[in-house]
């Protein structure tokens, strides 16, 4: 009795609690603006503007995802999800101008995305100097493994693979596999 109480609460708590409670947390943040595609539920995450994020249909993301907007109010979405894309726990889209991720595709736990830098100019403070930005764009079917860095003007063309911990600066081609600090081609799927 005591193992089928545990199996039917188990089943319960993923298949409608979750489900509600990642609707009523949807529905919230479809009131501020961010869009959020049928199939998808959103767990505890973090968003800084939640209108300037896009999810797409049937995606899973983990807890503690941070969606950060790194800048003031301004119109149009700068992160895009696609459909059926994972995203794991602990990562950070820390975004100024924008990224794409297409359908598909699989981000594992921890990965980082930053679009932008800081100047270097000796004249003044680091801080308070901007440097440049540039769009990231994630292909469809693409995987990347945990705790990747993805930094500023990166293409990570369709069905490509990125290996745990890789640092990568360079635009990675259909189908590669890539991997080190920095990342290098390592193989073809």
């Amino acid at each position: 009795m005591n193992k089928l109480f545990q199996t039917v609460f188990f089943q319960a708590r993923f298949r409608y609690v979750d489900v509600f409670i990642g609707g009523l947390r949807n529905f919230c943040l479809s009131l501020m603006g961010m869009k959020i595609g049928s199939g998808t539920y959103l767990p505890r995450i973090n968003v800084t503007w939640p209108h300037k994020v896009t999810i797409g249909k049937f995606c899973k993301i983990e807890n503690d995802v941070y969606f950060k907007h790194d800048g003031i109010w301004s119109e149009n979405p700068s992160i895009e999800i696609g459909d059926n894309v994972f995203v794991g726990s602990y990562c950070e889209f820390n975004i100024r101008k924008g990224i794409k991720v297409g359908n598909n595709s699989l981000i594992a736990s921890g990965c980082r995305f930053i679009d932008h830098d800081h100047g270097i100019a000796l004249n003044e403070l680091i801080r308070n100097q901007e440097g440049p930005e540039s769009e990231i764009l994630i292909g469809k079917n693409v995987w990347i493994g945990c705790n990747v860095v993805v930094l500023k003007g990166v293409l990570i063309d369709d069905g490509a693979i990125v290996a745990a911990g890789a640092v990568v600066t360079k635009n990675i081609s259909i189908n590669e596999i890539w991997g080190g600090v920095p990342a290098r081609k390592i193989g073809n799927r």
